[in-house]
């Protein structure tokens, strides 16, 4: 098949999938007004390919095929990597869209796995670059006690785990949280959620299959909902991402499809893969919303006519270089990546966590700094409707003018309220905090990749020298 459209993709996913919504089921995914945007959303991974063919599509041999799956051997395509994914999200107003994702777990089973778990996953691969799917990634499971591992929760399911096999398939059961587009994909790939114990050796389980298959059901998140314009919402109205509980009653997957099944070893070990990549693809895609973020703090700051203000610049500066070390973080962590297992291209894992945790750490006060430049009219300013009306418009445009007139510094102002303030904001806030893990998860690996042997080389030379 090759490259799909984002017709072709929106034709993929009316085929009766379960999905709740609101305690009642979604026929049809793709007329459903809730979802929409989500959809429209997610179809920027596919209008990519026409849009900015020279990083969107791969080339192999006398194919072509969507670069999110073209499997990095270096340095180079790492970077171009990030090239695209920065891309796509400033199509999508600084968020990821989908296949992202799926190719990041993708990497991580071809980079970790081997004999014939490993064909296995190499084949799934070659269904989703040569059908070009949509492909999400559920992982975190809902976990019950967190003191407790999986073997040891008051009830089993608390952990997606395997409760049945025969000759031909594994039949698993239990739920996973915050799965992002479930409801807009064509197929899931589940991973393990953490490192596991001996005991655990049911719950060590990685395969992947249709959206559609029986026995799955997705519960959509509510979050977000309600209808949008385009004044007062200028991201929210065209941009959104679907969330799920994703639950497995007695889900059978054919063996071909199972990548771990009774390997507890190598449960952690495939989890810390995905991190690292969608961790890498993390500190891209974020990019673009930093970049929403410094220039809407010029904007509001040039409109309300406070540009030139010292305490103004160095708000300013502080965005800048916020926004400016992430980036070069992020450039840095393909410039220092290496090759892993399988000849595949591993980004550092130092850097890449060092760009996340900057990135987590001080998204909250970027985002005061901007509320704090725009002022109270974020929350207190007129609507849409208000400006719509001739009669009122008038009185608006007279004392809400400033620098510029009210109508134009309304619109400014819209688009900071819906970045920060309103409900996309709120989500973007609880992103920054543990989207793609959170900052603990962060800091253990910042601490587990970094070789103290130069920084305790620099001590011993001085004590040595004062002997």
């Amino acid at each position: 098949m090759g490259l799909r459209t984002s017709e072709q993709y929106r034709d993929g996913l009316r085929d009766g999938r379960r999905v709740i919504y609101r305690g009642q089921a979604v026929k049809d995914v793709t007329s459903f007004p809730p979802f929409e945007a989500a959809v429209d959303h997610s179809a920027i991974c596919y209008d990519i390919a026409a849009s900015h063919p020279d990083i969107a599509i791969a080339r192999e041999g006398g194919t072509q095929y969507a670069a999110f799956y073209a499997v990095p051997r270096s340095a180079q395509e790492l970077a171009g990597r990030g090239r695209l994914i920065q891309a796509v999200s400033a199509l999508g107003a600084g968020m990821i869209t989908l296949k992202e994702v799926g190719s990041d777990a993708l990497f991580a089973l071809l980079k970790t796995l081997s004999g014939e778990e490993r064909e296995r996953a190499v084949a799934f691969w070659q269904h989703c670059r040569d059908h070009d799917v949509a492909l999400a990634v559920a992982q975190t499971d809902v976990k019950g006690n967190r003191v407790l591992p999986p073997h040891a929760q008051a009830d089993p399911d608390l952990y997606l785990h395997v409760v049945g096999e025969d000759a031909d398939s594994i039949t698993v059961r239990g739920a996973k949280a915050h799965t992002s587009f479930s409801a807009n994909a064509d197929e899931l790939i589940i991973l393990p959620t953490r490192a596991m114990g001996p005991q655990d050796s049911a719950y060590a389980v990685s395969f992947a299959i249709p959206v559609d298959t029986p026995g799955l059901t997705l519960y959509v998140s509510p979050f977000s909902d309600g209808n949008r314009n385009a004044s007062d919402f200028p991201i929210s109205a065209r941009h959104k991402m679907l969330e799920s509980l994703t639950v497995f009653e007695d889900v059978r997957v054919p063996k071909e499809r199972v990548f771990l099944h009774g390997h507890p070893e190598q449960a952690g070990e495939l989890a810390l893969a995905f991190a690292g990549y969608h961790r890498f693809t993390a500190v891209n895609y974020k990019l673009p919303l930093l970049d929403l973020i410094v220039g809407c703090a010029f904007a509001v700051a040039e409109v309300n006519g406070i540009a030139e203000a010292g305490h103004v610049r160095d708000k300013l500066a502080e965005l800048i270089a916020y926004a400016e070390t992430v980036r070069g973080l992020a450039e840095l962590a393909a410039i220092r990546s290496y090759p892993g297992d399988h000849g595949i291209q591993q980004p550092d894992p130092l850097t890449v966590n060092l760009a996340k945790y900057h990135f987590a750490h001080g998204y909250h006060a970027a985002v005061g700094r901007l509320q704090d430049l725009a002022g109270g009219l974020l929350v207190t300013g007129p609507g849409a409707e208000d400006w719509d009306n001739p009669a009122v418009a008038e009185v608006l445009g007279k004392y809400l003018a400033a620098a510029v007139p009210g109508r134009r510094r309304y619109g400014v102002l819209s688009l900071v309220a819906d970045l920060t303030v309103r409900d996309y904001g709120g989500y973007q806030t609880v992103l920054a905090t543990h989207a793609e893990g959170s900052l603990e998860a962060e800091k253990l690996q910042i601490r587990r990749s970094y070789d103290p042997a130069g920084a305790r080389l620099a001590v011993a030379g001085i004590l040595d020298a004062a002997r």
